[in-house]
């Protein structure tokens, strides 16, 4: 066990990489260059709408056994909300119909073959593109292995993939889009519920993990930006910030759960993925309790820019997934283009406009097409006592909620050898 791990970086991967260590008994000091934790997962209170929002809307899935397992260990399993049996309810915008996604029990999706169970209008026959995903080769896209034509196309294909990879279908990585539909809804009604986090992000995954670590004693310093990493020997000796440094000792190591631009800044040698995708998410106060259409705090919609609803009291929230073609409108044009499109679906006048904060985050994920995951680096590097964590490392997972936590367990895992990796060296 090391005497110590530098882990440099409060999102939630150094959050888990630091919780897993703290819990098995590893000293642990966290530096993060905000003044918060949490990342791009966590939750404020604006005072325009007068409430707590999210930066962005995010859901759990039964089988996100690493996220499950998060909770856990911080303490807040009672922080999210499990609804089952599992189902998807949709909207599409444009003509208004209507549908569930109501996965059945078991690993085989007999449940296909009852039309009240299927996105609606779908034909069986269509769903056979989930056998030509799974024979997908690492440089498929979605749209190479299930065709763009038809129905189901706009109605699952799509909205799935710029959910799941925040990257559009056209170019959105087959391999890594069917990672994740086997893992879920192929394995049936259990591991297809969806988690809902009714008082938001911050209160479920990061403040109780900042409270399980003050009480193993863990050291937690904000705005502290890493500037360099001193290397020498194969391995890390010191690193560095704006006024002072830290001596990495010889039975210590260092874990960056940093974004992938400041790990090539800080490591260029470390191969990393260049482009990335942003997300879009629209918050409005409405003047009483919102309820959505299918009863879920949730809903998918078709036929529109916005993609997906979420309800907490009465604030409901917009979710734009690769959203390259909107991200750079004003932010009261894109209120009111949003706004106009989800009045009707819930029962609102689009006029006047509510209260409304729009945030925007540029680089939201990486850009997770088959270039882009080829550029996925491993947890462990050249260095004997360098590890990196991130939704963005190879997990073999989208860069999700569930990929971010997994990353941080691993590098936990490793990070909690290096004495032996070390003497190796």
């Amino acid at each position: 066990m090391p005497a110590r791990v530098h882990v440099v970086g409060a999102g939630l991967s150094g959050l888990a990489c630091a919780l897993r260590l703290a819990r098995d008994g590893t000293r642990v000091a966290v530096y993060e260059a905000a003044g918060h934790a949490g990342g791009r997962c966590r939750s404020f209170f604006d005072d325009t709408l007068g409430c707590v929002i999210d930066n962005g809307s995010h859901m759990v899935l039964g089988a996100n056994r690493a996220t499950l397992a998060y909770l856990a260990e911080a303490g807040a399993a009672d922080a999210i909300e499990e609804i089952a049996p599992a189902a998807f309810p949709f909207v599409d915008v444009a003509n208004g119909e209507s549908w569930r996604v109501a996965p059945g029990r078991g690993p085989i999706p007999l449940w296909l073959l009852d039309r009240r169970r299927r996105v609606g209008g779908s034909r069986l026959a269509e769903y056979l593109g989930i056998a030509r995903l799974a024979r997908a080769g690492p440089g498929d896209t979605v749209r190479d292995r299930v065709g763009e034509t038809g129905l189901l196309y706009e109605r699952f294909w799509q909205p799935l993939c710029r959910a799941v990879l925040n990257t559009d279908a056209s170019e959105g990585s087959a391999l890594l889009l069917w990672s994740a539909l086997r893992a879920g809804f192929l394995r049936g009604e259990r591991a297809s519920r969806p988690f809902f986090f009714p008082d938001g992000l911050s209160a479920a995954l990061v403040d109780p993990a900042l409270r399980r670590l003050a009480e193993h004693g863990a050291a937690l310093r904000f705005h502290a930006r890493l500037r360099s990493i001193a290397l020498d020997g194969g391995r890390a000796t010191a690193i560095g910030f704006a006024d002072h440094s830290v001596g990495i000792a010889d039975d210590e190591a260092v874990v960056l759960a940093v974004p992938p631009e400041a790990c090539a800044s800080l490591m260029p040698d470390i191969e990393t993925p260049q482009r990335s995708n942003p997300i879009l998410n629209a918050h409005f106060r409405t003047d009483r309790k919102v309820e959505l259409p299918g009863g879920m705090p949730f809903l998918g919609l078709t036929g529109s820019e916005s993609q997906w609803l979420f309800a907490r009291g009465e604030a409901v929230s917009v979710t734009v997934s690769a959203a390259d073609r909107l991200i750079d409108r004003p932010g009261r044009e894109l209120a009111e283009l949003l706004w106009r499109e989800i009045a009707p679906v819930l029962g609102r006048p689009a006029d006047p406009l509510p209260p409304w904060r729009i945030v925007k985050e540029h680089r939201a994920t990486i850009a997770q097409t088959p270039a882009g995951i080829a550029r996925r680096p491993a947890t462990g590097t050249a260095f004997c006592n360098v590890f990196l964590a991130g939704d963005w490392t190879a997990t073999g997972l989208p860069a999700t909620i569930e990929g971010s936590i997994l990353s941080g367990f691993r590098a936990a895992e490793i990070a909690g050898r290096i004495p032996d990796g070390a003497r190796a060296a």
